[in-house]
């Protein structure tokens, strides 16, 4: 079979395209014949600051792709189920730009027949840290679904993002009035196309303005891409019992916070990282992401607010570049090209 390996960290370079075993699938484990390889920034920057092990490492965390054998102890009934695939490679060598990869049973997700191939390996970290984001002020539950956050607002800063898409698309499903940021015309029709209800161009307008203009009392969670940015604006529009949910870190960038504002609606400020999140909130979001993509309510695609930019596994150094440089949109590799 095909895979791409990596022997050593550095730049997209270091990505070779290698003939290897099909693997066989130990206990616990599933083989999954991949469809579609998903690339998010935390595979580029993994693969510039990780050391591989001896067997070099196979990247990217999220994927697609039909269960074809399963080992000791998982149920058969899963061969020939179509599924999606969260953090495949963490602490493992398989990651998804493969043409088989095994992985954990926890691992993957039933699909369904009906959603496609793109969606699922569109799912995983970008999904998963926004579930996470809108579920941990204490003013929100901690399950989402239909429905759950009506009566809410959401902001989403920088809309546009595979998170920020994410979470759009997740707090609509979800029920809640959503407000996201963004920097132009082209990201604002981004946003809306994912479905959030006010659009703020940050460049233009005044967020804190736009945002207590909507929600006077402050809004009941904040999805932070650029918390150093960010955060003083973000203090002045999080509402009680609020959270500021941060997912990225500006370059390692420091956050500073005015605290005696922040003391009054009891806000909290929550680093998010879906690596190391509790056990019980991967859980809970597996379950809740999986409801609803059966819902219908995500989508992948230009009309969904998030381009799909498609390579085939030959190239998927160039997939990473793209990643690596901030293309708009979802990149995936299409590992049966």
């Amino acid at each position: 079979m095909r895979l791409i390996s990596y022997t050593r960290p550095g730049d997209p370079d270091v990505l070779e395209l290698l003939e290897a075993p099909t693997p066989e699938p130990g206990p616990g484990e599933v083989r999954v014949r991949m469809a579609f390889s998903g690339v998010n920034p935390t595979d580029w920057k993994s693969r510039t600051a990780a050391q591989p092990g001896p067997d070099g490492q196979v990247p990217n965390q999220d994927g697609s792709g039909t269960v074809d054998a399963v080992g000791e102890g998982v149920d058969p009934v899963l061969v020939g189920e179509r599924v999606w695939i969260w953090l495949a490679a963490w602490q493992r060598r398989w990651g998804t730009a493969a043409e088989h990869i095994v992985v954990p049973a926890r691992n993957v997700v039933l699909l369904g027949a009906d959603p496609s191939f793109e969606l699922g390996a569109a799912l995983g970290i970008p999904f998963l840290t926004a579930h996470r984001c809108l579920t941990v002020a204490e003013s929100l539950p901690d399950r989402l679904g239909a429905g759950a956050l009506t009566g809410h607002t959401v902001l989403v800063q920088g809309g546009a993002g595979a998170v920020g898409n994410a979470a759009i698309q997740l707090a609509r499903w979800a029920g809640a009035t959503v407000i996201t940021t963004v920097s132009g015309p082209r990201k604002a029709q981004l946003a809306a196309a994912a479905g959030a209800d006010h659009v703020v161009n940050y460049r233009e307008q005044d967020v804190v303005a736009e945002v207590r203009k909507i929600a006077p009392k402050g809004v009941d969670a904040i999805v932070e891409v650029s918390p150093a940015r960010n955060a003083a604006v973000d203090a002045q529009v999080i509402g009680m019992h609020g959270a500021v949910a941060m997912y990225a870190d500006d370059g390692g960038a420091e956050v500073t916070v005015p605290v005696r504002t922040q003391m009054g609606p009891n806000a909290r400020w929550q680093f998010v990282l879906l690596y190391t999140q509790p056990e019980r909130a991967s859980s809970l979001g597996v379950e809740d992401v999986a409801a609803a993509v059966a819902d219908g309510a995500v989508r992948v695609g230009e009309q969904a607010g998030l381009p799909l930019h498609v390579f085939p596994l030959a190239e998927t150094a160039a997939a990473h570049r793209a990643v690596q440089d901030g293309v708009v949109g979802k990149v995936l590799v299409d590992v049966t090209a």
